[in-house]
């Protein structure tokens, strides 16, 4: 094995991305975004971040299922989406990183569903239609 000072994943969700990076530490948790900070990229803690416990809580799953919340400090970056997007981008990304700082992590992360990707999208507005698969009053006469 590779001796790095850290590691990356990357993980997407619907229209969001986020880049994550993994580092020895003591489970420190920061996000950079463009959505909390009126053009400034600043780092927020996650919590402060994601304001419903689920949303952080399904970001910080793959450390709990691993029993390494205290291990890493954990940098991450999203873009796109809205929140709950964006917590699932950040737990897809966390997982790969996880990936890389061990092989072993494969099994533990595959069997919850972290490793694959939530191929859902929001479906196209067709013309004719008010939304995508709404459609105008059906008048008889």
């Amino acid at each position: 094995m590779i001796k790095k000072d850290y590691f990356y994943g990357t993980g997407r969700r619907k229209t969001s991305s986020a880049r994550v990076f993994l580092k020895k530490g003591t489970g420190l948790f920061k996000i950079k975004s463009y959505k909390k900070s009126k053009n400034k990229k600043t780092w927020i803690d996650l919590k402060d971040y994601f304001v419903k416990e689920e949303q952080w809580k399904s970001a910080l799953s793959p450390l709990e299922v691993l029993k390494l919340t205290k291990s890493f400090n954990v940098l991450a970056t999203v873009k796109g989406g809205g929140f709950t997007g964006q917590a699932g981008a950040l737990r897809h990304g966390l997982s790969r990183a996880l990936l890389n700082v061990d092989s072993q992590n494969r099994t533990l992360l595959k069997k919850n569903g972290f490793l694959s990707r939530d191929s859902r999208m929001v479906e196209r507005k067709k013309y004719g239609r008010h939304k995508a698969r709404k459609s105008t009053q059906f008048s008889k006469r």
